[in-house]
């Protein structure tokens, strides 16, 4: 898929805002739930555990605190999202691919989803990326994914930050909401303000978000063939309440095929 700031197959902060990324979206901000990952695959997983996969890995965040532990491969469906990634982890492999239907050809001791899985708005997308984490799971290893929200959880929320660097800034504000009850999809929309050298303009794009309930989840990557447990992460520090993020914490197992 070529980049192009007329793209419309992905929200515009993968294909021509993307370089506006690390504005943001901090590596920094992400330390304390990659810890919390980490911990998640080593428990689930046979040691030794040390090849993993990451399936929409976006800018790299994540990836900047796990491959300390472990070594990485990230594939993603934006070409301009794996490069900032490879600005900010040189050191890892980056494939550029789509998480329902990518093939590698070799496994990989665990396989990470993180919240790139919020773009599966449908129950067969969602089942294929799970295909795609068992494919390049090993029997004996593990395989995360961590949605944003679940049907469970979701309340419809407004949010706003950003960073400045060198000599460009970003402010955003993020309105997350569900307009039917009824289907399986959410949407966010953001306003995004950059200032540069050229001067200060304001942005907009659209994300459009899928929702399950967390039986539909449980489900499918039960179908699969995974054993599922289901923990969350709560951040420290926010108030007046942190968000509850569900992660499903799965193994295959080691007699399966």
């Amino acid at each position: 898929m070529a980049e192009s700031s007329t793209d419309t197959t992905q929200p515009r902060l993968y294909t021509d805002i993307a370089p506006w990324w690390p504005l943001l979206s901090s590596p920094d901000d992400y330390a304390e739930e990659a810890e919390f990952y980490r911990q998640c695959l080593f428990k689930a997983g046979r040691p030794p555990l040390r090849t993993v996969l990451e399936l929409g890995s976006g800018g790299g965040n994540n990836a900047s605190h796990l491959k300390t532990h472990f070594e990485l491969t990230l594939v993603d469906v934006a070409p301009a999202m794996l490069r900032v990634s490879r600005n900010l982890n040189p050191e890892c492999e980056h494939i550029h691919g789509d998480m329902r239907e990518v093939r590698l050809g070799r496994g990989f001791d665990a396989v990470f989803v993180h919240d790139a899985v919020d773009y599966m708005t449908t129950e067969a997308d969602l089942g294929r990326a799970i295909e795609t984490a068992w494919m390049h799971c090993r029997p004996g290893g593990a395989a995360l994914f961590c949605p944003t929200y679940v049907r469970e959880t979701f309340r419809p929320e407004t949010s706003h930050g950003g960073h400045d660097r060198m000599l460009r800034s970003m402010r955003y504000l993020e309105w997350t909401r569900d307009p039917d009850p009824n289907d399986t999809s959410i949407v966010t929309d953001f306003a995004y303000i950059l200032s540069d050298a050229a001067g200060i303009r304001v942005e907009y794009d659209r994300h459009v978000l899928g929702l399950f309930p967390r039986a539909t989840w449980v489900a499918l990557l039960a179908k699969q063939g995974f054993l599922v447990t289901l923990k969350q992460f709560k951040p420290s520090g926010e108030a007046p309440a942190p968000p509850v993020c569900d992660t499903f914490v799965c193994a295959r197992p080691e007699s399966a095929t």
